[in-house]
């Protein structure tokens, strides 16, 4: 069958397209479709589309892929500002443009028929893997169940290894599946990376890495998770019930050389981000953490001010691991280096309720994190929605691979939108802006044995002193954050104007410090505008 013949049904029929109405305004692009089977399909689009129109249209032709499930790569570059249009990312006739979609979350009816003709019924998130339906059939002992490593999984005749996620494999909602008999042995290494002898792990990151090997030790194998770009594992704990960490490999990020998700390799090593470089995103996922400080002072409590949650970089191995030319035996050698992060128990994220909900605290809190971190990559569905001690609502911050970039071309920050960043900073929050040193940051980066680039220390410098100077002037998270983000891809942020201003007003040679200067005097002379 020939592109032709496989584009002609959704284009007629989805956008009310054909080939016969082909216009000068009107381009072809082709779209792939990132799943466990990758497919292509070509769409006539409009050249004045935006990014948001042409996500209409990707549903309007498979209604499955709603709008809010819909991530689009263009040559390495998620195009994430919805606003602007397509072609401001180079989008032209016949390109290629890569769909990653998110996962559904809705629950699975599934039937378990055992060897001797017991039928149980099991309502499980689709999230989960096969493990997990393991561990809770073993709890249904009082019925007669086999224990988890008794058991052997069968679909359709084909043995399921623990790792399958169950949303992969019941796709129709309600499936049937066989239990069997079978022991099994699995191998495993999980360890802290450790860059300075002279750091001592805190005891809660200790507390971590113990309780995911011991869930290793128990045979509970790691969960590749469905969602996302790169590869991401949930660990289990003893029981096999619950998650305690979640590890991400270097290698597997997008569009490094092991990515699971089929993202085309990167080209120059640039991220899918501007400023940051493909397998860098388990240091900075570490970094934010680190600078994540209590009110406090560093060390102070187990949990920053925004709630990063506990970040470590580790050394891993395990067969569950995406490995494409396969691996032998457990080994330092074959082992996998990445970030380790607490599992934080969420209701969901802030993609699945409207901002209108959230305390004004909780979304400043993110917004000043984001702002200082120079955040690439804030979205609502990266935003969990937790419960304090007294049951309040938190906003836990995760996926902070994007953080700390080389350049502000790619800053994002969803919260821009919602009421709660117009609303002025507390005092608690303006003394704890107060109290930020970048030079300490980058020295803490640095103990903890981060040879920081010279750029990313430069975009840590500047951003810091933005939110300092604009709380100065009592502006709100919105007045700031709207200065570090584009409002279209091709026209430049305020700080990006005032970036090169700086860069315009000093000699090539100048030290960091003079150029430091340049900036702060461009930024005073912005931020007196704003306020006049």
């Amino acid at each position: 069958m020939s592109v032709a013949d496989v584009a002609l049904t959704p284009i007629q029929r989805g956008l009310g397209f054909s080939f016969a109405h082909y216009s000068v305004k009107s381009i072809l692009v082709f779209l792939r479709v990132v799943s466990d089977s990758t497919t292509t399909m070509p769409m006539l689009i409009l050249d004045s589309d935006s990014v948001a129109d042409l996500k209409l249209k990707i549903q309007t032709v498979c209604n499955e892929f709603r709008v809010t499930r819909q991530r689009l790569v263009f040559c390495g570059r998620e195009l994430a500002r919805n606003a602007s249009r397509a072609r401001d990312y180079g989008v032209t006739d016949n390109s290629v443009l890569h769909l990653v979609l998110k996962k559904l979350c809705d629950p699975l009816l599934v039937t378990v028929v055992t060897a001797c003709g017991k039928v149980f019924d099991f309502h499980v998130d689709r999230r989960r893997d096969v493990g997990y339906l393991k561990k809770r059939i073993s709890k249904e002992g009082s019925k007669g169940f086999l224990d988890v490593d008794e058991q052997e999984i069968f679909f359709r005749g084909e043995r399921l290894d623990d790792n399958r996620v169950l949303g992969g494999i019941c796709g129709d909602g309600h499936s049937v599946i066989h239990l069997l008999l079978k022991k099994t042995v699995k191998d495993f290494l999980l360890e802290p990376l450790i860059l300075n002898p002279a750091v001592k792990l805190p005891q809660v990151i200790e507390d971590m890495i113990d309780r995911t090997v011991d869930g290793l030790k128990k045979g509970n194998l790691p969960v590749r998770s469905a969602e996302g770009t790169g590869g991401t594992y949930l660990m289990q704990d003893s029981s096999g019930l619950k998650y305690v960490s979640v590890f991400k490999p270097m290698d597997e990020e997008p569009m490094a050389v092991n990515n699971p998700q089929q993202l085309p390799l990167s080209s120059d090593g640039q991220g899918l981000k501007r400023g940051t470089r493909v397998g860098e995103g388990a240091i900075r996922e570490v970094a934010a953490y680190l600078l994540d400080h209590p009110k406090n002072g560093p060390g102070s409590q187990v949990m920053g001010f925004a709630g990063v949650p506990p970040t470590a970089m580790v050394r891993s191995f395990h067969k569950v691991y995406n490995n494409p030319k396969g691996v032998d035996s457990c080994s330092t050698k074959d082992a996998k280096v990445g970030s380790l992060q607490m599992f934080m128990k969420n209701d969901g994220s802030c993609e699945d309720i409207g901002p209108g909900a959230f305390p004004v605290e909780q979304v400043h809190k993110i917004s000043v994190f984001d702002i200082r971190m120079a955040n690439a990559d804030r979205h609502a569905g990266n935003i969990l929605i937790g419960k304090g001690e007294d049951c309040r609502t938190v906003l836990i911050p995760i996926d902070h691979g994007y953080c700390l970039p080389e350049n502000f071309e790619d800053c994002t920050f969803e919260w821009l939108y919602w009421p709660q960043a117009k609303v002025p900073f507390s005092e608690d929050t303006l003394d704890y802006v107060n109290s930020l040193d970048a030079e300490q940051d980058i020295a803490l980066l640095q103990l903890n044995g981060w040879d920081v680039p010279e750029a990313v220390a430069r975009t840590l410098r500047i951003s810091t002193m933005l939110l300092k100077k604009g709380v100065e002037r009592n502006l709100t998270p919105y007045q700031i954050g709207s200065m570090m983000c584009r409002e279209t891809v091709s026209k430049d942020s305020v700080i990006e104007e005032i970036v090169r201003e700086a860069h315009n007003s000093v000699l090539p040679a100048s030290s960091e410090a003079t150029f430091l200067e340049a900036v702060s005097m461009a930024m005073e002379r912005r931020l007196d505008e704003l306020t006049k």
